[in-house]
């Protein structure tokens, strides 16, 4: 029997006429995750994408390839058989005899409506055939087996396992967004919510150096291409920051400092935004979870850009934060220490309640268009490559 990972997948289904867009950007994002390793081919089918493999393909490093994809609810390494009914229950009765089970349950599904049995008929012919031939019992909660059946078209496919994949819409199919990317626990998973609802991200990290070390670059790296494996191609724009704070602190009150800091950092990645194509800018704010996220600061910071600012973790507490980037690897990296722009020439005592006219007066001070354009002279951009599955990331600059 031939093998296939069957890739199901669900919100797409609902789209209507949209639909073929999503599916055709879902088939690209897997043939994406598969670069490098030997499969067969990839092919769209009724609800499912079939990877077909090759006597040489690592089943499971492509199944932990494919659980990465956005849009996939899960994907399933199988065997191809036949809707024949009896050579259906001679290969299903191949591929069960050497497993060691007491209980079992069939679970068949019919989406060609054509075929002649339903599921449940389907269910007790090749539920019998196991049950006379093993001797073992049916068991339809909890068995230690459960033999999975799919006739779909004039398919009919055979497995016992189903990856979770990450659900969410394709990469790539919402438009690109900027993220304002720290070295910390939270921009990460940001960036990792937004692209799970179809967002391509562009990544803007503001460092300043020389008054800091280079490992908070490092360390956004390494995020970054922990990231990339969902998105398989990211930019990072490099921003030196450390001019413009020397400003703000030489003509604006200690307790503004945090506020005016952002409000730049926003008409920054608002730049970048324009010349991406970007739609929106991404942070990892949570309310009150620091100085600078309360409900007012987030209004007065927010009003610094015309782009809308989406604030996946807006609800969320630093428990839940957290639980999310540790399924997702970022955790160990973001907790490693380092200093970055955001602990420099911190008050004492910010601001929790400013007010807009107040802090655009302050900010009158400062000459904002020329501090911008030259901090966007000085960027560098790097741009990281999927290489595969926990394989190392080409960095080019």
């Amino acid at each position: 029997m031939k093998r296939y990972f069957v890739c199901y997948y669900h919100e797409i289904i609902l789209k209507g006429k949209n639909r073929p867009f999503f599916e055709k950007r879902l088939s690209q994002n897997v043939q994406k995750a598969l670069q490098g390793l030997p499969y067969g081919s990839i092919r769209r089918i009724s609800g499912r994408i079939l990877v077909k493999l090759t006597a040489d393909s690592p089943v499971e490093q492509i199944g932990a390839r494919l659980q990465k994809v956005f849009g996939l609810v899960y994907c399933c390494p199988a065997w191809r058989s036949v809707q024949d009914l009896e050579v259906l229950q001679e290969d299903l009765w191949k591929l069960v005899s050497p497993r060691k089970f007491k209980t079992f349950k069939i679970d068949s599904r019919r989406a060609n409506k054509k075929y002649p049995l339903s599921s449940q008929k389907m269910n007790e012919l090749l539920g019998d055939v196991i049950r006379t031939r093993s001797g073992q019992t049916v068991r339809l909660e909890g068995p230690e087996l459960t033999c999975y059946v799919d006739i779909v078209e004039e398919y009919a496919f055979l497995y016992f396992r189903k990856l979770k994949g990450v659900n969410g819409l394709p990469v790539s199919c919402s438009g690109k967004v900027v993220v304002l990317m720290s070295g910390g626990i939270d921009s990460p998973v940001a960036a990792f919510k937004v692209l799970k609802r179809g967002c391509r991200a562009i990544f803007v990290h503001f460092h300043s150096l020389p008054h800091t070390t280079p490992e908070s670059l490092d360390k956004v790296r390494q995020l970054v291409s922990i990231l990339t494996e969902y998105q398989y191609r990211s930019k990072i724009y490099m921003i030196p920051f450390a001019e413009l704070q020397r400003q703000v602190v030489a003509f604006t009150p200690a307790e503004t400092r945090v506020i005016l800091y952002r409000r730049l950092m926003m008409r920054l990645a608002e730049e970048i935004a324009h010349r991406e194509g970007a739609h929106a800018l991404v942070t990892g704010d949570s309310i009150g979870q620091v100085a600078s996220q309360t409900l007012e600061n987030l209004r007065v910071i927010s009003d610094a850009t015309q782009l809308p600012i989406l604030q996946p973790l807006i609800g969320e507490d630093k428990e839940e934060i957290v639980a999310v980037a540790r399924r997702i690897g970022t955790f160990p990296i973001s907790i490693l220490p380092h200093e970055d722009c955001c602990s420099l020439f911190v008050p004492r005592h910010p601001e929790t309640r400013a007010k807009l006219d107040g802090i655009q007066r302050i900010e009158s001070r400062l000459e904002i268009n020329p501090m911008v354009q030259e901090a966007l002279k000085q960027m560098q951009t790097e741009t990281i490559e999927f290489q595969g599955h926990m394989e190392q990331e080409a960095i080019s600059r």
